[in-house]
């Protein structure tokens, strides 16, 4: 006690006391510390070991933590909100599956339904298209039925005029006549057909003066004219034949004017009358320079600027071959293009204008002054001076060896002989001609005979003088034969000529060539082209093309043909659907009346003037050899050609305006009927067959017990009146088509072949598109033509055994081409395909068409070929002499290989 005392109330006690404070204070601390660790770690270790141990105990009822099945764990009140937050987001975690799977299963379902519609739209549109087809049928046959009931337009009924008919009022000047004022077109509807009545020239004074062989030469012309007829009140033209007089006669003016006007169908002013004066030399008389010809048109060599009306009267070619065609083996070849001479010219003239020309002035002081008459000096000084210079072979010669040929006052005369003179120009690049100096003077005989012999043998005219008015001028295209160069320019002259390339050279001397052939070799190409100078302005159509009536041979049909599969399948060529028609003819003169009026485009190389020399097809369009007498105005028009497209639309298209279109098979055969009839058998279902033509060429008629296949198509089987290969070209009137395909009886071609040769030719209907080729050239090592017929990548001609070309090849194949290549044809029995190959050729220059085929060809005797290539080379130098320079090649070989 004491102790403890002293401890608390300090003294020496007291220090001790105070430390066992801070210690036992200290103690309290870490116990307390210590305490509360152990219940903070321990405590919840063993509650949780007791509570584990209760959920493991055997009595489901005594588990107060651990996982409860059903709803338990809900009667536990403090996770009874959690029960309820479980059961809501559950059931509508239940509804938004529920909801998913009903999505998916209307996804699905419109999905189906989906497929249904693209299906449907599908077919739907499969059912619009053929609707639209149907349509389209539906449309083209109510067409055909509308045309089939209405009546066709048929031709208007011609009113002829009275035979005292007034005439037109008088124009205020002689001079002043023109087509609108002086021609009576009531006389020449446009249905009229042109025809003409020729006066008889006996049967009046002067037709005894006239020089026998014009008159003689003219007589057989007009009787062989297509237009000509002996009807004077339906006539449309009347022509009267006036000159070249025989010498030493002379007839007064006024006695022949008289005789005209005393013409029986002259109705006091001549309108509708043509007055032709032919001119065999070059000093013939101008027989109506003093006459009075009223409203007659005046056709002549020679006119005064006094008389001459520009688009009325016509200046015409001299008539050099009165009786006789020229002899068309003597023409030199075109080429080598250049030849010995530059230019050359011969002449004198007699009478100068002026004869002040001969003082002293320079070129430049004339100029300065007045405008000279005449050149002619300075001409004369110009050409000696180019051949002085020795530059280029030149040949010049103004005055004559011998005595000069008559001539008209300032017009340089004609020296030698007609054949002295063709002689120079065989070897003269270009020929001068030299233009009267009388300005007065339009054209003259003595300058028409020098055109008309350079013409001939190949000489690029040169013409000085602008003023001249060359023959049929408004209607050839001059430009594209001959140089036409003012008188002025003559210094230039030279100069001009060394400056043309050897292809424009060559075109015009082939043009050139071309123009003397066609309008002023003959008499007949004289008469023909006067008629359709005045028929093309008044603007009435040619006549229809001559046909070869055929005579049809009587046969049976009723063999039932079978096709030949080989024959029909298309093979991997697909050509598009294709309709089964009847027979359907190409349409006739559709365009007839309107092409001389429309389409004036140029498209031929080698057409000379806007007019139709020769008769044309009786069908539409305008044909290949048209091109030929055409020129610049209505040229070759193509149907196909169109927008194009695939099946129906794409064929459709290649018609243009003939969209159905057939063609026509030409079988040639001789004495094969087994081989005819199985060749006939293999054309059974031929898409676009019109008619098959046989042309039997035997003089033994078939057998009469002969059963010919039945084919779907008409077949007519023609009978000849000789054996020969040109009966494969006659353009019989059973051939009703432009198209004609002309194959062989031992030929074999598929459906598909001749269905694409066909879509082909529709395309080119101006060129031969076949199947076997062959190729030629000239030969320079050995001088001669060379023939393969082997197989090669070079073709420049297609056989005829199998070929499509137009109807109208066939007519100027039999009438127009020299009759001396078809004698040659009908000699060897041979060469009939080269014939033709040139003669298209020629017309178009251009190059066949060769299309493919699955068959080889055989070769032939090739020998025949060369002999009958040589021979057919010479006959027909008309125009094949250079024609392997201008026919042109599929794979052409350089220029200088021609030459």
């Amino acid at each position: 006690m004491t102790g403890y005392t002293m401890l608390r109330n300090g003294g020496a006690g007291n220090g001790g006391q105070t430390c066992m404070l801070r210690w036992s204070n200290r103690i309290r601390l870490t116990w307390l510390s210590f305490t509360l660790f152990v219940i903070l770690v321990f405590f919840p270790l063993i509650a949780h070991y007791y509570l584990t141990t209760l959920d493991e105990a055997d009595e489901a009822g005594k588990r107060i933590f651990g996982p409860r099945v059903g709803n338990e764990l809900c009667e536990v009140k403090h996770v009874l909100d959690l029960c309820r937050i479980r059961e809501s987001v559950s059931e509508e975690l239940l509804q938004l599956e529920a909801k998913r799977q009903e999505l998916n299963s209307e996804i699905a379902k419109l999905n189906l339904k989906i497929e249904a519609c693209k299906k449907s739209i599908e077919n739907a549109k499969q059912d619009l298209l053929q609707l639209k087809n149907v349509i389209s049928q539906t449309e083209h046959s109510y067409k055909e039925l509308m045309a089939q009931n209405q009546p066709k337009l048929s031709l208007p009924i011609r009113l002829l005029p009275e035979k005292d008919d007034a005439g037109l009022p008088p124009p205020k000047a002689t001079r002043g006549c023109r087509l609108h004022n002086c021609f009576d077109y009531s006389r020449c509807p446009l249905t009229s057909g042109f025809p003409v009545y020729v006066y008889d020239s006996d049967q009046f004074v002067f037709g005894s003066y006239l020089d026998p062989l014009v008159k003689q030469a003219f007589q057989a012309t007009a009787r062989a004219n297509v237009y000509v007829t002996e009807n004077a009140d339906i006539a449309c033209l009347y022509v009267i034949l006036v000159g070249e007089m025989q010498e030493p006669v002379v007839l007064r003016p006024a006695e022949l004017e008289k005789q005209l006007y005393s013409l029986p169908h002259w109705r006091t002013d001549g309108h509708n009358h043509v007055i032709i004066n032919l001119s065999r030399k070059s000093d013939t008389q101008n027989l109506l320079y003093n006459v009075s010809t009223g409203r007659a048109m005046v056709a002549q060599s020679t006119f005064y600027t006094v008389q001459y009306r520009p688009g009325f009267d016509l200046v015409v070619s001299p008539l050099v071959h009165a009786m006789s065609e020229p002899n068309f083996m003597e023409i030199p070849p075109q080429v080598p293009v250049k030849r010995k001479y530059l230019f050359t010219f011969q002449g004198e003239k007699i009478e100068s204008l002026r004869s002040s020309l001969q003082e002293a002035r320079s070129f430049e002081e004339e100029m300065e002054g007045d405008p000279p008459a005449d050149y002619d000096d300075r001409i004369i000084a110009t050409l000696k001076a180019v051949q002085d210079s020795k530059l280029d072979q030149v040949l010049v010669e103004f005055t004559c060896k011998n005595q000069p040929k008559p001539s008209l006052p300032t017009e340089w005369a004609l020296c030698g002989e007609r054949e002295d003179r063709l002689e120079l120009l065989k070897l003269s690049t270009f020929a001068l001609i030299i233009t009267p100096g009388d300005p007065r003077l339009v054209i003259s005989s003595g300058c028409a005979t020098r055109l008309f012999e350079a013409l001939e043998v190949g000489a690029v005219p040169v013409v000085l003088g602008e003023q001249v008015q060359l023959p049929y001028q408004d209607m050839l295209q001059w430009n594209e034969a001959a140089l036409v160069v003012p008188k002025p320019r003559v210094t230039e002259v030279h100069f001009l000529l060394r400056s043309l390339s050897d292809s424009d050279l060559l075109a015009m001397r082939r043009q050139g060539r071309f123009l003397w052939e066609t309008y002023f070799s003959t008499a007949d190409s004289i008469f023909n082209t006067v008629l359709a100078m005045i028929r093309t302005r008044i603007q009435i159509p040619a006549a229809p093309i001559r046909e070869e009536a055929a005579a049809e041979i009587p046969h049976r049909s009723g063999k039932a043909a079978g096709t030949d599969p080989n024959m029909a399948d298309n093979g991997d060529l697909d050509l598009g659907p294709v309709e089964t028609e009847p027979p359907y003819a190409s349409p006739r003169y559709l365009r007839n009346f309107t092409l001389t009026v429309t389409d004036f485009y140029r498209s031929w190389n080698c057409a000379p003037g806007p007019f139709h020399l020769f008769p044309h097809t009786p069908f539409d369009p305008v044909l290949p050899s048209e091109a030929k007498f055409l020129g610049s105005g209505t040229g070759f028009r193509p149907i196909g050609g169109g927008a194009g497209g695939s099946g129906k639309e794409f064929q459709a298209a290649l018609g243009g305006n003939v969209p159905r279109e057939q063609f026509t098979v030409v079988m040639l055969t001789y004495e094969r009927e087994e081989v005819l009839m199985n060749s006939l058998e293999r054309l059974n279902g031929l898409p676009y067959l019109n008619k098959v033509v046989v042309v039997w060429n035997s003089p033994k008629l078939p057998s009469e017990d002969l059963l010919w296949p039945d084919i779907g198509v008409p077949i007519m089987v023609v009978r000849t009146e000789k054996n020969s290969l040109n009966n494969r070209f006659l353009p019989w009137n059973e051939i009703e088509t432009e198209a004609i395909l002309s194959i062989d009886d031992d030929a074999h071609l598929r459906h598909d072949e001749i269905m694409f040769g066909f879509r082909v030719w529709r395309e080119a209907r101006d060129r031969i598109v076949g199947f076997p080729g062959r190729y030629h050239a000239w030969d320079i090592p050995h001088q001669s033509w060379l023939y393969n017929s082997n197989y090669s990548c070079e073709l420049s001609m297609v056989l005829t055994g199998a070929a499509f070309f137009h109807k109208y090849y066939a007519y100027l194949y039999s009438y127009v081409m020299p009759q001396a290549i078809r004698d040659m044809v009908d000699e060897y029995i041979n060469c009939e395909d080269i014939a033709m190959n040139f003669l298209v050729s020629h017309i178009t220059r251009k190059p066949p068409i060769k299309v493919r085929s699955h068959h080889w060809w055989g070769c032939g005797c090739v020998h025949v070929y060369f002999t009958c290539f040589a021979v057919v080379q010479h006959v027909t130098a008309l125009y094949l002499r250079v024609l392997i320079c201008t026919i042109g090649m599929i794979l052409p070989t350089s220029s200088k290989d021609c030459l």
